[in-house]
């Protein structure tokens, strides 16, 4: 179908890319397909467990080449295309091999205007890349995401689809980068909101090592 496309707006996936996992290591063991199994239960139909299979799948895989894409819709029993389109919505699911770090940096509406940009655009000088690359040494890419509802701790990022680091500083991301080189990730830490503060004595949650008061955001230094 896309020959026929002569002037496309966005450049054209590779119809028949060849394949990254080897053919004899693509399928889901008895264990997973238990598990695939039980999440399929909860639903009205198989479809409905789509996104925990593929997070099944890139945790297996690393990533989601086609070929893993195509097991998912196999086993589920759909449409390439629907699995596919799913894949593809959501910024969690990497369709190509990433750092073993990936830092989601939020350029969203809020946190640009409290700077996003500034945060990602030191990124990018710092590691000598652009948002969408990877460094040579495969340990981080760089990329931009839409909003990750933490709006009142902006600017922030998400380190593969793991922890928050929230109220980034240049100092914070270099902190973070040293952290990781050494393979600690950040742990998780839960922001107290100002109602917290004040009508219920603290932060809600007890079952956390790190808590951070709430800080009014800064002002972008620019705003893309």
């Amino acid at each position: 179908m896309t020959d026929f496309i002569k002037n496309p707006v966005v450049p054209l996936p590779d119809r028949m890319p060849d394949p990254v996992v080897a053919k004899d290591d693509l399928f889901f063991t008895e264990d997973e397909k238990k598990q695939i199994a039980t999440w399929v239960s909860r639903y009205p139909t198989a479809d409905g467990a789509v996104m925990r299979v593929l997070w099944l799948a890139q945790e297996k895989f690393g990533f989601l080449p086609p070929e893993a894409v195509q097991l998912v819709a196999d086993t589920l029993d759909m449409p390439y295309a629907k699995v596919y389109g799913v894949a593809t919505f959501y910024t969690q699911y990497f369709k190509e091999k990433k750092g073993t770090y990936v830092f989601d940096v939020c350029t969203c509406f809020s946190c640009q205007m409290c700077g996003g940009y500034d945060m990602l655009h030191y990124l990018e000088d710092k590691l000598s890349i652009h948002a969408g690359d990877t460094t040579e040494d495969g340990l981080f890419t760089v990329q931009e995401a839409e909003c990750l509802g933490a709006c009142g701790s902006a600017p922030m990022l998400q380190v593969t689809n793991g922890p928050y680091v929230h109220n980034l500083t240049r100092e914070k991301i270099d902190a973070l980068i040293d952290a990781l080189r050494e393979g600690n990730m950040p742990q998780f830490e839960s922001v107290t909101l100002p109602q917290d503060e004040n009508e219920l004595g603290g932060n809600r949650r007890t079952d956390v090592a790190r808590t951070t008061t709430y800080t009014t955001p800064p002002v972008s230094e620019t705003v893309k």
